[in-house]
């Protein structure tokens, strides 16, 4: 088994993964924010991708973000005439997030990260096992 190739496959996950839950954590933080003004378009919830590349170096395919998409579904609406953001029907656009999708994405992609971290643990505890039997 190649050591390195282990490592280094399972960081590109641990750094794509990283990349998933800034972009989840955006989509949160902005999931009850409204347009900056009347008529303007509130936040776009973004999609992280990823894609699957291979590194020349080590002879194996890693993991990368890909581009972050916009999502191109309808804004939540809301009536609230008082509201500072209100169009002149008084409706007021909101974020098309929806926070349970988001933290259930979160807690996967959360997984995913764990997964990584114990794959890297793992090899590292059979480099040190494989030393071990070299000194002996």
């Amino acid at each position: 088994m190649d050591f390195v190739k282990s490592l280094s496959i399972a960081a590109s996950g641990l750094r794509a993964q990283a990349g998933r839950m800034r972009v989840l954590s955006e989509n949160i933080a902005n999931a009850d924010s409204t347009a900056p003004r009347a008529g303007a378009d509130p936040y776009r919830r973004r999609v992280p991708t990823f894609r699957a590349e291979l590194d020349r170096s080590l002879d194996a395919r890693v993991v990368t973000m890909g581009p972050v998409q916009p999502d191109k579904s309808e804004f939540r609406t809301k009536h609230e005439p008082g509201h500072p953001s209100a169009d002149a029907n008084g409706n007021v656009r909101y974020p098309n997030v929806n926070s349970m999708i988001e933290m259930t994405d979160m807690r996967e992609a959360q997984r995913s990260y764990e997964a990584n971290v114990n794959v890297i643990g793992a090899t590292r505890r059979m480099i040190q096992r494989t030393l071990d039997i070299l000194r002996a």
